[in-house]
């Protein structure tokens, strides 16, 4: 049942990567190691089933093709910075096809061929596990240290737990499960690499956590209606249940994007049928942006005039004052009228769908405009500005007037919670993933920081905490960030200040 497990996780797991990241080498690769892995241990399950030769040679077939396609998942991982090389990749696929080919004549009948299959494999593991460590050595901080050193512990635990099952074949009551180890260990990874956005590991372990109560719920519910309804003749254990709801729960989104991908050619007008009934609020969500987009032109031309009126009819009435009285009054007058202009033109900015002019562009070049803006301004005068620019980032491709206008809106927040002075601070990083490169911004103040209750809702539109806040600025921003194909997340404390992270993703 392990053997089952382990093969269908597998087959699985390469079956979601091909469908909806396959245009990443880094996820092809990955698909296509677990795909040796799902014909070695397929092979072997059918084997142990029907006894036939058929099944032991697809068996060894995986187990032959798995050292090439984990040397080249590797150095896809660590972005070809390892000394696994091309010619190393180009020597294991030469040794594994003269094997393959060996399979066929003599081989089989060599009595030792099994152990030396799984030595040449445990081998070459454990070459790509040393690279791993050396490649986080060389990594001084940073997310992907964090990342890779998690891939290293999970990797360590699944080597020393699956040994546990030399105590099972000298005859100890201990259950062979290496096979689930794998399994949970090809799963953390798929999450690992496809998720790069999740550098903690509580987020990481979340997720898992999320999967592991799910599948406990499905099994239940199926232990609980069979123990109501059937016989109690051939029930099935427990945890054979539990096994095979952990791979209906993993299963059930890539057979959903296989299905939508063929009733998308059969049907292609038919694009909600795959909606789930508890989504329905997300689609109504976006039909009322669809509808404000088009209302919102017409809406901000319809109170421009008007104000535009007012405010002529003002500067003239103020040209012509002599008492001093009227002539506040008027400016006051002026004074709400500009006011309420630019929050027609921040409603407008959020409402209206945006063309990018995206080119290639020097983050840090962007920066020192917003920077030299910032400083122009009478806010700046309270506090230090101070920036820490990585030289050596790469350029990415981006409209650099809205990412101007993302620093800018963070930025006048930041000032306006620092109302007694402090320190804006801005730096640069280069984020390397293994799914692709970044470059990341933050931007951090010293201010009064967010509430806790207040971090949940920063991003919604027209929240705000400010008197004459319209509650757009941060709105804007994680909608120009998410067009460009970003992420903006932020952390504070309260007291102590804020700091927004920008990601951006460097185009290949």
């Amino acid at each position: 049942m392990e053997s089952f497990v382990l093969a269908a996780v597998s087959f699985i797991i390469a079956v979601s990567l091909c469908i909806d990241k396959g245009r990443y080498p880094l996820h092809l690769s990955f698909a296509v190691l677990c795909l040796t892995i799902f014909f070695h241990k397929g092979g072997a399950f059918f084997y142990e089933l029907v006894r036939g030769d058929f099944w032991k040679t697809v068996s060894y077939l995986g187990l032959i093709a798995l050292p090439p396609a984990v040397i080249q998942f590797t150095r896809l991982l660590f972005d070809e910075q390892t000394f696994l090389s091309r010619r190393m990749t180009a020597a294991t696929m030469l040794l594994s096809f003269i094997m393959a080919v060996a399979l066929f004549t003599s081989l089989p009948g060599w009595p030792y061929l099994e152990i030396l299959l799984y030595l040449y494999g445990g081998i070459i593991l454990a070459v790509c596990y040393v690279s791993l460590i050396l490649y986080i050595k060389k990594k001084s901080s940073g997310a992907e240290r964090k990342r890779m050193m998690y891939l290293a512990v999970a990797c360590g635990l699944t080597a020393v737990l699956s040994t546990l099952d030399i105590l099972y074949h000298y005859g100890y009551a201990v259950p062979p499960l290496s096979n689930l180890f794998i399994a949970v260990l090809l799963y953390f990874v798929m999450i690992m690499i496809t998720y790069v956005q999740l550098p903690e590991l509580h987020e990481l372990m979340a997720r898992a956590v999320v999967v592991f109560i799910i599948t406990l719920f499905a099994a239940a519910t199926i232990t609980s209606v069979t123990g109501l309804f059937g016989d109690g003749s051939g029930r099935l254990p427990f945890t054979h249940i539990l096994l095979a709801s952990f791979i209906i729960v993993i299963g059930i989104e890539p057979l959903k994007l296989a299905l939508k991908r063929i009733f998308g050619y059969i049907y292609p007008d038919s694009k909600d049928i795959f909606t789930s009934l508890y989504t329905l609020d997300e689609k109504l969500e976006r039909e009322k942006s669809q509808m404000l987009e088009e209302m919102a032109p017409v809406l901000a031309h319809e109170i421009r005039n008007p104000l535009g009126s007012i405010k002529g009819a003002a500067q003239y009435l103020r040209s012509e004052a002599d008492i001093p009285e009227n002539q506040r009054l008027l400016d006051v007058i002026i004074e709400e009228v500009d006011r309420l202009n630019g929050v027609v033109s921040q409603f407008l900015n959020y409402a209206k769908p945006y063309t990018l002019n995206l080119k290639m562009q020097d983050v840090n070049q962007i920066i020192e405009k917003a920077i030299s803006v910032i400083k122009a301004s009478n806010l700046s005068d309270r506090v230090a500005v101070e920036k820490e620019l990585r030289s050596d980032l790469p350029q990415v491709h981006v409209d650099a007037e809205q990412l101007v206008q993302v620093i800018l809106n963070i930025s006048f927040n930041a000032i306006e919670s620092m109302p007694g002075g402090g320190t804006l601070i801005f730096r640069t990083t280069k984020i390397e993933g293994g799914a692709g490169e970044a470059v990341g911004i933050s931007i951090r103040d010293t201010g009064n920081g967010i509430r806790k209750e207040d971090m949940k809702n920063i991003f919604k539109p027209f929240f705000t905490t400010r008197e004459r806040g319209v509650g757009l600025g941060l709105a804007i921003c994680q909608r120009i960030v998410k067009n460009h194909g970003g992420h903006i997340r932020v952390k504070s404390i309260t007291g102590q200040g804020s700091i927004f992270y920008i990601r951006l993703r460097i185009a290949r």
